[in-house]
């Protein structure tokens, strides 16, 4: 492949195990002037793996606007830049976002190289409903946003995705679990390393098992969404006053009646008989 001059390639990069790195991505490593990397030493690592000789610059959370600076102007100026994360896709719940930011702003053009991420590996495998989700990412550890971020949370009915870390899990799981009720939860952890686990099991016994066991590793949490809330019934009389709100809307009376029986479990003929009596 060709390395476009004056752009940013946003490289996804292995979870754990490095043969997941994708041919394209070893190109692009290997093709761009310079390498932006949250850890230099844990992309250095990967970089050894596959004999690619690159300068690197450091882009993580405190430098990322000094360091950002760097490599748009870096960019701008004609050179060609891969952004990585320490695993997975950058810019996903990653400070990376802020750097394509900057260079979408500045009109730099913006490449996508499909990589691992422990959000849909999780997702995948998880047993819940995938049809519809809601990534939600890390908690914050501000007590009172941290309650609200649950609390907006009471009635999603998506399944919802977390990421956390070890030495926050046991805290974490007790403040859903008060908020939340009891649910379902998956809690994936070291995914396609040596000691890859994924535990299928509910709140409370997520809370005892993280008790017995030290939690290790960085988890995504799969959370079952709330159940759907029963529609409220509508009364005849509510049905009746439907039907000749729709009539000054300009329905016939005929279509009024049909579209406010189907609003339960009504009779189109005898809502049609209430409405026009005066």
């Amino acid at each position: 492949m060709e390395i476009e001059k004056g752009v940013l390639y946003v490289v996804g990069t292995p979870i754990g195990n490095l043969g997941d790195l994708s041919p394209r991505a070893k190109e692009t490593l290997s093709g761009v002037d310079f390498i932006a990397a949250e850890d230099t030493r844990v992309t250095m690592k990967l970089l050894q793996r596959f004999d690619i000789h690159k300068p690197m610059i450091s882009y993580f959370e405190h430098n990322k606007q000094e360091h950002g600076k760097v490599i748009l102007q870096r960019v701008l100026a004609g050179e060609s830049c891969a952004l990585v994360s320490d695993a997975g896709m950058p810019a996903i719940s990653d400070p990376g976002e802020t750097l394509v930011a900057q260079c979408v702003a500045a009109g730099v053009t913006v490449y996508a190289v499909p990589g691992p991420t422990a959000l849909t590996a999780a997702l995948a495998i998880s047993g819940m409903p995938t049809g519809r989700f809601t990534f939600e990412g890390f908690l914050s550890i501000n007590k009172n946003n941290r309650h609200a971020h649950l609390l907006s949370l009471c009635d999603e009915t998506r399944t919802m995705v977390f990421y956390e870390a070890p030495h926050k899990l046991q805290k974490t799981l007790r403040d859903m679990k008060r908020v939340l009720g009891d649910r379902k939860i998956t809690l994936a952890r070291e995914l396609t390393k040596i000691h890859e686990e994924v535990i299928r099991t509910t709140f409370t016994e997520a809370i005892r098992l993280a008790k017995e066991k030290e939690p290790k590793g960085e988890y995504v949490l799969i959370i079952e969404g709330a159940a759907p809330k029963a529609e409220k019934e509508i009364t005849f009389e509510e049905a009746v006053l439907l039907a000749r709100g729709l009539m000054e809307k300009g329905f016939s009376a005929s279509e009024a009646a049909s579209r406010a029986a189907k609003s339960g479990d009504f009779k189109k003929g005898e809502i049609y008989k209430e409405m026009m009596t005066e």
